[in-house]
This record gives structure tokens, sequence and C-alpha cells, in this order.
């Protein structure tokens, strides 16, 4: 069955935004939303940059979205149920109390999406409508994997960046083995022609709850969501089906992204 429901994690505390930059120049209200560090929140052309991202779950078939928020999250709820509500997707909360983790922040929406598949993605990842509509036709436990070029040539992140994110060791049926993060330079993933990567766009069954409940904190004191998912896979026995995509995703870390997206997002149609 066709997965219609998401997770959007939205708790982060956005450290990389909150740093001002030099020559960054900002308008009051983006320069609010970065102080703030809720980038989902970032004022793009006119609107908050989390109404693409739901406009394009939407456009893929998703119908309800559960948003895990922290505590303090009553302007985003304001806008989106009292000001500008959405009309093709349903909203639901979760409240991450504290900032432990993305496993933790999963965990969050425990008890709030129904039984069944559901995707997670970030708030501040915008990422192509064919790609999440592709995790949907899983229907079980899967992720996107974007191969690495792509990813330069065709979104709004520098190689630099890209060549910090963990690498996917995928088997010869399209099932994911292991994430190898920082991996060494003598590596065999890094020889390969094709260097495929998390964007954290994923697909999840119940199963995840479990397995984010067994997580311990990594070496960076957090509660890692891949952490979770490799319990999952080898603990508890779900596979992960990894769709391959040729395609870049757009980024809003930091301030000097803020320009840079809103010209790739010019034109795009927003209907949440």
């Amino acid at each position: 069955m066709r997965t219609t429901q998401a997770v959007i994690l939205a708790r982060g505390l956005g450290s990389r935004m909150r740093r001002a930059e030099a020559a960054v120049a900002l308008d009051a209200r983006q320069e609010a939303a970065a102080a703030s560090g809720q980038k989902g929140m970032m004022p793009t052309l006119g609107r908050p940059f989390l109404d693409f991202v739901l406009s394009a779950l939407a456009d893929a078939g998703i119908t309800d979205v559960t948003l895990v928020v922290a505590p303090d999250h009553a302007a985003m709820r304001t806008y989106y149920e009292n000001d500008s509500p959405p009309t093709r997707v349903r909203l639901h909360w979760a409240v991450q109390q504290e900032p432990r983790g993305t496993a933790d922040a999963v965990l969050a929406a425990d008890g709030v999406v129904r039984d069944a598949p559901f995707l997670v993605l970030n708030s501040d990842n915008y990422y192509p409508v064919a790609s999440i509509a592709a995790l949907c036709d899983v229907g079980g436990a899967g992720l996107v994997a974007y191969e690495g070029e792509a990813l330069v040539r065709e979104g709004n992140i520098d190689r630099e960046r890209v060549m910090q994110y963990a690498l996917l060791d995928i088997d010869e049926v399209g099932v994911l083995r292991a994430i190898v993060e920082k991996p060494p330079t003598d590596h065999p993933l890094l020889e390969r022609a094709e260097r495929w990567v998390s964007m954290n766009l994923w697909s999840f069954t119940p199963v995840i709850f479990e397995a984010c409940r067994r997580v311990v904190p990594s070496v960076r004191g957090e509660l890692e969501l891949q952490d979770a998912v490799m319990i999952a896979a080898h603990e508890l026995g779900e596979e992960f089906r990894v769709v391959r995509e040729q395609a870049g995703v757009l980024d809003l870390s930091r301030r000097t992204d803020v320009a840079t997206i809103a010209e790739y997002l010019r034109g795009v149609t927003v209907a949440p």
C-alpha cells in the first residue's frame, strides 16, 4: 500500500543558522527567523520555507503530516492553524521536549502517526517531488540515496559539504547494508564512480519506534536516527529498500543559503 503520511523534524536548534555571517543580507523577518533557529519558518519568496516542503509532500500524494516541534512552537502553530492553514494536507503536532537527537525526535511522533508506514524528512530540506513519490511507492522501510555529484550539480550544496555526509553501503539488490560515517580515505565506497549519500529522506514502519528506544547516545552525545536504522535492520529484521536518485536537494542550513534557495524556488507553485 502506498504511504500517505509523513513526519517532519522541525525541532532542531539551528545552530549554524543562528551564527551571524559577514556580507549576508537578510531582511528583518528573515533575521528574526535565523536568530530563532526555526529554519522551516524562514521567509522565502514571501512565505515560510516549510510551505514549499508541505506543498511538495502534497504533490507526491501525502495527505497527513506530523510536525515534531519544540515546546515553544506557538508562532508556527498560530501560522498554520490560524493565519494560513494548509488545504491539501492535514497537520498534526508532536512535541520533543528536549533536543536529544533525531532518533528521539522520531520517537516523539509515536502515538501521533497512524499504525502504518510513514516518511520522515527534515524541515530545512526541499526534496524533489519525484524522490518523495518514489519513496511513497515503497510502502515500507526504505530511504532515498542521492548521488553525490548530482547533489553538487543540481542543488545548492557544494562539494565540501557533500563530502561531510555519510556514505551508504547498498547491496546488489538495492537493500541498505550500512551507513558509513567519515570513512577513511582508503574505504572501498570512496573508490566507486558513484557515491551514494543519505539526505534524511526515510520511509519507516512503526518498528522504528522500538529501534529508537534502544538507541544509546553517540560520541556527540545525541540519540542518532541512523543508529536506530541500523538497530532496526540488524536486530529487528527490517529491510530498507533504497531508491537511487540522480537529483539535487536544497539545504537551508546557513544564512548564506537563504538567497540562493529563493532563486531555485522562484516559479515553483506552492499549495500546501
